[in-house]
Parts: C-alpha cells; sequence; structure tokens
C-alpha cells in the first residue's frame, strides 16, 4: 500500500528502509549528519511540511516530521517545492544537481556533500524505492 507523502508515516518508512539497505550502509559509512528536509508548498502542495531524520555511518534514526524547524537543530537544512522533491523520488531529478542548481537549497557543509555523493545517491534510491501516494 503507498505512503503518503508527505507525512510522519512516510519519513518514518524511510528511516526503515535505510536501515535495511546494504548499500546505503555501505555508500553512507563515513557520512555523519543530521538533516531537516522542508517540503514548500507549490500548485499541488499548500502546506510546508518538515521532516527530520539523523544519518551517522550509514545507519538512520529519530525519523519525524516536525511542527516547526525551530523544534530540533541539524547540521543539515535542505529545502524544495514539493514539485522538485516528487521529481527527485522519481527519479526524473539528480538530487547532487538540483542542490548545485538551487533547486533544492542546502544549509549547510556542500564540501561534506560533495565528498560522499554515493551516501546522497544511495539515500535517493532507497527513497525512491518506497511506494508512494503524491495525492491527487
Amino acid at each position: 500500500m503507498a505512503v503518503k507523502f508527505p507525512s510522519e508515516e512516510w519519513i518514518k518508512e524511510l528511516e526503515v528502509s535505510l536501515n535495511s539497505s546494504e548499500s546505503y550502509a555501505q555508500a553512507a559509512a563515513t557520512w555523519e549528519g543530521d538533516q531537516i528536509f522542508v517540503i514548500l508548498p507549490d500548485d499541488n502542495y499548500h502546506d510546508t511540511t518538515y521532516f527530520y531524520i539523523d544519518l551517522q555511518h550509514g545507519k538512520a534514526s529519530g525519523a519525524r516530521q516536525l511542527r516547526s524547524p525551530d523544534e530540533q537543530k541539524a547540521l543539515f537544512t535542505s529545502s524544495a517545492p514539493f514539485g522538485t522533491w516528487r521529481k527527485v523520488l522519481e527519479s526524473r531529478l539528480d538530487p547532487i544537481q538540483a542542490m548545485f542548481s538551487n533547486k533544492i537549497k542546502v544549509v549547510g557543509s556542500m564540501a561534506a556533500v560533495q565528498r560522499t555523493p554515493k551516501a546522497t545517491y544511495e539515500l535517493t534510491k532507497v527513497a525512491a524505492s518506497i511506494d508512494t501516494d503524491f495525492g491527487p
């Protein structure tokens, strides 16, 4: 059954999926950094949603939906409209190119992202594997 995006259930499913992915564990073995994902409104989504997930050495923990970005501090914050996240999750937009073209705005060390591109790609691959309902 498809999981609604964005939702608390979806971010928790991402945590479970990352923790069961050997390829993500290997690719992100040196990654250290928690993350807030901000899903901004656009023509197809009218709210702002905040997700938090702690990513350390190929494992994910603490995944949850936040009421506001002030609820949790994180090393990285990535913000984009709903439609941009949808394109990334449907493998129609390269996540690193989206970051460097400012389609996804990142607050945090881009050098760290550049050092571990496989971690970003594997995270995106795992996220794309979730049976996701993007709504109407």
